[in-house]
């Protein structure tokens, strides 16, 4: 089920942005159990705070309610679409806002950008740089200093298409 907001109306989940960021995961929108949670990434079969651990990013596995406290290592959090919400199906195009994410990048440059699925990463580069992804991982393009990645979904929904090789090859990307 979508649910929206008006843009006249406060997001749905806060940016979770600081300058010095090593990565910042950017979503579609908040999925509908992360809305209702108010809280990254809460669905039940959502994989993003495992991976996130398994990969190496964080010494410990996250629980979605801890979402403010993962800039402590060197991690950010937002989505393409700040006033909707629900499954990547569901989304009215017409909110998402790849000019805006693209300022937001620009201006907090944290080493990398890195899509939680091909939907937004997609709607990224080809409205950014009118580039098609080819595949999963490191994209040729850059913005500034930063580096785009698209990974797997972590979505439950999208749970046939999962491979945490991409997600571990950004890992080590950043060196951890």
């Amino acid at each position: 089920m979508k649910q929206t907001q008006s843009r006249d109306s406060e997001q749905i989940l806060p940016d979770v942005l600081v300058h010095g960021l090593d990565v910042v995961f950017c979503g579609s929108a908040v999925g509908s159990a992360s809305a209702k949670a108010g809280a990254y990434y809460a669905g039940p079969g959502n994989r993003f705070w495992s991976i996130l651990h398994e990969s190496g990013l964080t010494p410990r596995q996250l629980l979605p309610s801890e979402f403010c406290n993962v800039v402590q290592y060197g991690i950010g959090l937002t989505d393409l679409s700040k006033f909707q919400s629900g499954a990547d199906s569901v989304l009215d195009s017409g909110g998402d806002d790849t000019g805006g994410l693209a300022e937001k990048i620009t201006a907090y440059a944290p080493r990398v950008l890195t899509f939680n699925g091909k939907r937004a990463g997609s709607l990224f580069l080809h409205q950014i740089f009118a580039y098609n992804i080819k595949d999963y991982g490191l994209q040729p393009q850059t913005l500034g200093a930063t580096a785009l990645f698209v990974l797997p979904s972590t979505s439950g929904a999208a749970r046939r298409w999962w491979d945490a090789a991409p997600w571990c090859a950004m890992s080590e990307y950043l060196g951890r």
